[in-house]
Formats: structure tokens, C-alpha cells, sequence
């Protein structure tokens, strides 16, 4: 039945690749024995014959073969690790080698051609072995694992953003690479890519046996005479070479290698060598599907859709799905934050507004050029761009710190800030959305747009999460989930090219580089009013915090209060978005913080964290506008950097 659908998929694979070309206007479509002649040697002499021959064929085999690999590679992870959510993309592997694969093309372009699959397979070796010392060799069977490889994720995608905004040169190539791109002009890439992925003969013929006794357990295995760790390392360097050799060749396609064991399990796979077969040939049809799918929406469209965006925005919806299913008690998380004061000192605000003041006063007044540092007035051009920048950073900062505040308390759980829980990219998606729509700029687009990506974000995370009982490892994973699938468009609009493409990746960044005036003083007064509800509504966080039944005892509205409350927090996000961009991690690390500080309580936390917050995001761009002077890192990225990492001290203090 399996290969009637691949047969099916592969014909109608093909009719759309001719639609999606301009071939359609000499007059001439293929029949089927042409293509069949084609297909088994005929020269090719018309444009149309040729089209046929050197962009059709080729895109449809370098389908099949890298959806293939994916979901065999799917299968042997999930059955070596007995997790159903593993998959290249779930464990960071392909970020890895995605951010190897920067790093060759912008500072070592003469290796490119002979040595991509292996910087491509050691950075996957690399992420591997991270993900591993993050979560331990004994949690690779639940959620956590999950969690620490798609936070890994964003870490390792925040250092290659930042190298490719030092590099913009190369932005555009990069980025179409990183959306997945099956398109093919020739045969070069296929005949490369042939003899590296003949290892996978090894898995189909030697890994069905030790799939088979793992499912006894590691003693049960060694007593039928299976060299269990000798054997896995061998059969997980096999499948990352099969990743770092196929995401050369296309770039990063999502999720594949995580639905099509999956979907083999469902329609009835049961023995170790069935399952690793049908996840190759469910592989295959997945993506051919997904790419006909795409080059469909492209024949009617004016842009072309890459394939790596068609693949997760159905992909994603899927690892939600599937999480949810075989979500157990076992992988909820129990985070332990970092031990600190037990109460609030009574200088500690004082310090930290003095703090805050200095550091003002040095982004001010500090001035750095290649002459050396100095300290001096800005002069009115200076001032005119510093300005805005430096209030934009102070008022994100401070609002991104007070919603994560509030979403922790709001849904019980320590892990919550609007960047993990997917708020602020659904701000990113309304936005990015309506410029791919309507071709509104970013810049143009109102607060109001960003808020309602932030709200629908909202809903479904609460309508997702009541049936675990919004347990924070489900929240987060739908969070990042949904993260993937708008980093997915986000890739789709940076391929398109044009003038606003650098500026688009500047502003993903969490950039004020060019924050106006007006912008940052509406920002400003924004996050102030926000601020004072959110103060003001101190009592109601105390009360929800306590519990919800304790606070309709004290006579409190939970619903109504939770409907205000989440607001303020998806206004907070979407304003800071709109202006900034996206930034990462502040929500999380500032209320932290805070507790660490000992200000426990509910005002004392969201005053602390708001002071921390701003600190942290000027802090981050001033060192942002010196460190690689004349260039310039985005504060979100190093932000994105220094909160990954706490992050990850979180899951290894957790595991």
C-alpha cells in the first residue's frame, strides 16, 4: 500500500514540477511515455525536455532519497532511545551541523566543497554530545532530552544569526540554504550525495538485531551476547553522518524524521526491521508530499516555497500533536532555581537604580573608535541616534521582565517567559505575516497586529495545556514547537530577496539599531502604563499564585482577572516586538533573578525584575556595539546567548 502512495505522490510530483515552471508558456507539455523515454536515457533536446530533465527528475529523486534518510534515521533514534519525540530536529543535531555549515561557507569558502558533510557531521557530533552532558545518559528516553535539543536549538540559531549579520554578504545564500531547499539544477549534488548515504545499508541489514534486545533492556541485551554501547555510538555515527551529509545537500528539512516513525507505528509497524523499512519508504512520501504541496502553492503564487517551510508548518502541528499522546508522569519537569536570599535586603533597589543610572550614564558618555576609548558629551548627530536606542533597550528590557514575571506566577510554572512559550513569535508571525500578505514593512505594521499573534499564541497554549495540567516540560514544548514553525516562515521571507531583506534579519534579531524617536518614547510609555496595571494587580497575582480555588474563596474573579492579566502580558510582548524584534530569554532569566535576590513577593518581584531586565538588555547592547567594533551584535542576540545557557544550567541542575 506504502509504495502504490509513493508511486502515486512521485506522478503527481512530477505534473507539478512542470506547472511551477515557466515551461507551460511554449506550448508544449510532456505525455507520459516522453517522460518515461526521458527517465530511461532519451536525449533531451527541447527547453521543455530539458527543464524535464535537469530540474525535475532531479528535484524529485533528491525527495525521495533525503526524505528517506531523514525518517530511517527518525526510526533509529526513536527505537535506540525508545522515544517517540527523537528525531535530528528534536535533538539539536541538525542545528548543529546547520551552524558548522555557516561558519565553513563565511570564514573558510575554499573548504566548502570538499569538506561541508564533515564540519557538517561534527557539529552534530558536537550538539549531540551536548544535549547528552545537558540532560545525562539516562533521560534520553523522555521529554527532557526533547527540551534541552530545541534549546539548543535557538542557542546555536542566535550564534549563526549573529554571523551572518557580520557577514551580510552572504545573508541571502545562507538563509535560502537554512529554509530547505530541494531545487535542482543538474545532477551534481545527487551524484555527490549517492555513495555518502550508501551507509545506510548498514542500519537497514546489522541495526534490526539490537533494536530488537534493547527493547529487554541494556542487561537483558549483554546476557544474549550484544555489545550494546559499542553498537549504539557505532549506529548513532552512522545516522548523524546521514543528517550532516543530506543537510548539505538540501539544507535544514524539518520534522520529517520525527512523523514518519510515527505514522509507521500507527498504520501497524511492530518489529524492529518493519518499523526502520516503513519510516524509510513513509520518509520518502512525506516529503515528496510536502514538496508537491509546495511547488503547488508556488505555481499560483508569485514567490516559491521552499520546502524546509512547507515540511514544518506541518510538522509542527504534529510534534504537538504527538507529545500530547505520549506525554507521561515521568516527563514533567521539577526545576530547582538556584538557591539565593531569603528576603529582599532593604538596599538592594537602591543599588540596583544605581546600577542602572551608571550603566546609563556609560552607554551615554563611552565612546569607542579605533583611535581608542574615550569619555565624552555626544555631540547632537550622536545623540539623535543614541538616544532612541538606549530608551528602546531600557523599556523592552523592563517589559519582557515584568510578562515573564506575571506568566510564571500566571500558569505555576518557573520555566514560563513569552519567548519560550512561543508569545512573542506569535507577535512575530502576525508581523512577518502581514508583510509576506500584504507587503506591509515591519516597521509599519501597528502594535495591534503583533497583539493578536501574541493572544492567539495564548489561546492555544491554555487550550492545549489543560489537559496535563499546564505541566511546564508540554507547555514549553508546545511553545518551542510553535517557535519552529514561525522560524520556518521567517526563513521563507528572508529567501524572497529585495531591499528590505537585511533589514527584516536585522530587526529578527532584537535590534534597536534603528529605533526612532517616536517609537521608543510610545514604547516607553507603553511598558510604563503596563507596568503600573501590572503593580497595581499585585493582589490578584498573590492570590492566583496561592491557588485558583484559594483566590475565588477571597472573593477574587480568577477568569476575569486571568483575561486582564494575560492581556497585559500579550500587549507587553507585542509592543516590545514591534519595535525590537524578538527577544529571547529576558522573560526567564530577569524574574529569576529577582528571586534570587529574595524578592519573593509578587510587587517587590516585578519592581527587581523590571530593574534587572532593562540592565540587562543595555548592558547587552553596549557590549553588543564594542566587542567586534565596527561591527555590531544585536542586544537579542546576546541575550539569546547568555539566557541559553542559563537555561541549560536549569535543565542540568533538573535532570
Amino acid at each position: 500500500m506504502t509504495l502504490v502512495a509513493l508511486c502515486v505522490i512521485s506522478f503527481l510530483h512530477l505534473q507539478l514540477g512542470g506547472m511551477a515552471s515557466d515551461t507551460s508558456f511554449n506550448g508544449h507539455v510532456l505525455t507520459l511515455f516522453e517522460q518515461s523515454a526521458l527517465l530511461f536515457g532519451t536525449p533531451a533536446e527541447s527547453f521543455t525536455e530539458i527543464n524535464y530533465y535537469y530540474v525535475q527528475l532531479p528535484r524529485w529523486l533528491m525527495g525521495l532519497i533525503v526524505g528517506a534518510m531523514l525518517g530511517l534515521v527518525g526510526s533509529l533514534m526513536q527505537q535506540l532511545t525508545q522515544n517517540p519525540l527523537m528525531s535530528p530536529l528534536t535533538l539539536g543535531t541538525a542545528s548543529g551541523a546547520w551552524l558548522a555549515l555557516v561558519i565553513i561557507n563565511v570564514f573558510f569558502p575554499s573548504w566548502v566543497g570538499e569538506y561541508s558533510a564533515i564540519a557538517a557531521l561534527m557539529g552534530s557530533v558536537l550538539t549531540l554530545l551536548l544535549v547528552l552532558a545537558i540532560v545525562g545518559i539516562r533521560n534520553v528516553s523522555g521529554l527532557p532530552i526533547v527540551l534541552a535539543g530545541m534549546t539548543v536549538n535557538i542557542l546555536l540559531g542566535a550564534i549563526a544569526s549573529a554571523i551572518i549579520l557580520l557577514n551580510d554578504q552572504y545573508a541571502k545564500n545562507l538563509f535560502i540554504w537554512g529554509a530547505g531547499d530541494l531545487g535542482q539544477n543538474g545532477w551534481s549534488w545527487l551524484q555527490w550525495l549517492l555513495p555518502k548515504i550508501t551507509v545506510a545499508l548498514a542500519i537497514l541489514l546489522f541495526a534490526p538485531r539490537l533494536l530488537t534486545v534493547l527493547k529487554l533492556g541494556q542487561q537483558g541485551a549483554t546476557a544474549r551476547g550484544v555489545s550494546v554501547v559499542p553498537m549504539f555510538l557505532g549506529f548513532i555515527a552512522i545516522g548523524l553522518w546521514l543528517v550532516a551529509s543530506v543537510i548539505t545537500a538540501v539544507g535544514v528539512i524539518s520534522f520529517i524524521g520525527l512523523l514518519a516513525p510515527n505514522v509507521a507505528r500507527i498504520l501497524g509497524a511492530r518489529t524492529a526491521r518493519d518499523e526502520l523499512w516503513f519510516s524509510l519508504i513513509l520518509g520518502a512520501i512525506l516529503l515528496c508530499a510536502t514538496d508537491s504541496l509546495a511547488l503547488w502553492v508556488g505555481a499560483y503564487s508569485v514567490d516559491i516555497i521552499p520546502s524546509g517551510t512547507a515540511t514544518a508548518m506541518i510538522g509542527a502541528p504534529a510534534l504537538i500533536w504527538i507529545a500530547r499522546h505520549h506525554f507521561r508522569a515521568q516527563d514533567s519537569l521539577s526545576i530547582s532555581l538556584p538557591g539565593g536570599r531569603a528576603h529582599l535586603g532593604r538596599y538592594t533597589g537602591w543599588l540596583l537604580g544605581a546600577c542602572l543610572v551608571l550603566a546609563t550614564l556609560l552607554y551615554t558618555l563611552f565612546s569607542y573608535s579605533g583611535n581608542g576609548v574615550s569619555l565624552l558629551l555626544p555631540n547632537e548627530f550622536v545623540w539623535s541616534v543614541r538616544w532612541p536606542r538606549m530608551v528602546t533597550t531600557l523599556a523592552a528590557g523592563a517589559g519582557l521582565a515584568i510578562a515573564g514575571a506575571m506568566l510564571q506566577r500566571l500558569v505555576y510554572n518557573p520555566l514560563a517567559s513569552p519567548d519560550l512559550l512561543g508569545i512573542s513569535a506569535g507577535a512575530t508571525f502576525t508581523l512577518v505575516g502581514s508583510s509576506l500578505l500584504f507587503g506591509v514593512s515591519i516597521h509599519e505594521s501597528g502594535p495591534l497586529v503583533a497583539f493578536s499573534g501574541s493572544m492567539l499564541v495564548l489561546a492555544l497554549l491554555l487550550l492545549l495545556g489543560k489537559k496535563h495540567q499546564y505541566a511546564p516540560s508540554m507547555l514549553i514544548l508546545t511553545g518551542i514547537s510553535l517557535t519552529a514553525m514561525i522560524e520556518a516562515l521567517v526563513h521563507f521571507a528572508l529567501t524572497r530577496g529585495g531591499e528590505d531583506e537585511y533589514v527584516i534579519l536585522t530587526w529578527l534579531s532584537g535590534s534597536a539599531y534603528r529605533a526612532q524617536g517616536s517609537h521608543a518614547l510610545m514604547l516607553l510609555a507603553v511598558v510604563l502604563v503596563l507596568a503600573g496595571l501590572s503593580i497595581s494587580a499585585s493582589r490578584w497575582l498573590t492570590l492566583i499564585s496561592v491557588g485558583r480555588s484559594f483566590a475565588t474563596a477571597r472573593g477574587l474573579n480568577v477568569s476575569w482577572a486571568y483575561v486582564l492579566l494575560l492581556s497585559c502580558v500579550a500587549m507587553l510582548c507585542a509592543i516590545v516586538t514591534t519595535t525590537m524584534g524578538p527577544v529571547a530569554f529576558v522573560g526567564l532569566l530577569a524574574p529569576h533573578m529577582a528571586i534570587m535576590l529574595g524578592a519573593k513577593q509578587v510587587k517587590p518581584q516585578l519592581v527587581v525584575a523590571a530593574l534587572l531586565g532593562a540592565l540587562l538588555m543595555l548592558t547587552a547592547d553596549w557590549l553588543g556595539q564594542i566587542v567586534v567594533y565596527p561591527g555590531q551584535i544585536s542586544a537579542g542576540i546576546l541575550v539569546s546567548i547568555i539566557g541559553g545557557g542559563y537555561f541549560i544550567f536549569l535543565l542540568m541542575r533538573s535532570r
